[in-house]
């Protein structure tokens, strides 16, 4: 199993459009582990990991985001896999 992590901030309208809840389900259809949650500063952070094409069709997704949101940036760093269980909204 080559699973990878990354680390995701997404910038834009991201905030009281459903990201998180839609993020959530989103990854757990794609079996993504890992968690997503609102920033201070208006960005939403994704940590997610699992299979390279699974993580990637996440970020693609994270690019466009729920019909509400207008997303303008994201940032994307990877970082060691850390033995997620899941995918949750951290609040």
């Amino acid at each position: 199993m080559n699973d990878i992590r990354c680390r995701a901030v997404i910038s834009g309208r991201v905030q009281g459009v459903f990201f998180r809840d839609t993020c959530e389900r989103v990854a757990s259809g794609l079996a993504v582990r890992g968690w997503v949650r609102n920033c201070s500063d208006g960005t939403v952070e994704v940590a997610a990991e699992g299979s390279r094409d699974a993580v990637d069709a996440l970020l693609d997704w994270c690019r466009e985001g729920p019909p509400r949101a207008n997303v303008t940036g994201v940032e994307v760093r990877d970082e060691p896999v850390a033995g997620e269980r899941g995918f949750r909204v951290r609040y």
